[in-house]
């Protein structure tokens, strides 16, 4: 049944780290977000996020974004420091019009980080793109 149904590379889609000041912790903290840097909104977004290292994974998230308007940003979740030397995947899927999209992206080990931070398309902050 999945094999019939045809899915799409999503383009113009990013998944962002971004480090912010969390008032709730009162200190910096990593955030993730879903940049959409389409010219047409997204549709039922879902993500689904998870980590793992050599000895541990992390629980698998999910998390329904619902529509996306173009050239906006949804956050998607907070992401603790004790998981930054983890792998972190994001797996995103998303219809426009009636065909289906998905990406898997990638923070390796250790990239979210610092020195990593780089200026992110549509955002005036700076942060760290996944693969």
């Amino acid at each position: 049944m999945k094999e019939d149904i045809q899915f799409y590379k999503a383009r113009d889609v990013f998944i962002a780290a971004i480090k912010e000041w969390d008032e709730d912790f009162t200190s910096q903290q990593w955030n993730v977000y879903l940049i959409n840097n389409r010219e047409e909104a997204i549709n039922t977004v879902l993500v689904l996020s998870r980590g793992k290292s050599d000895t541990r994974k992390t629980s698998t998230l999910r998390h329904s974004l619902g529509d996306v308007l173009p050239k906006t940003v949804v956050k998607i979740e907070f992401i603790a420091t004790e998981v930054l030397g983890f792998t972190n995947e994001f797996l995103v899927t998303f219809f426009v019009g009636t065909d289906l999209y998905e990406r898997n992206y990638t923070f390796g080990p250790g990239t979210i980080s610092e020195e990593e931070i780089r200026p992110l398309p549509i955002l005036e902050y700076d942060g760290i793109l996944a693969k």
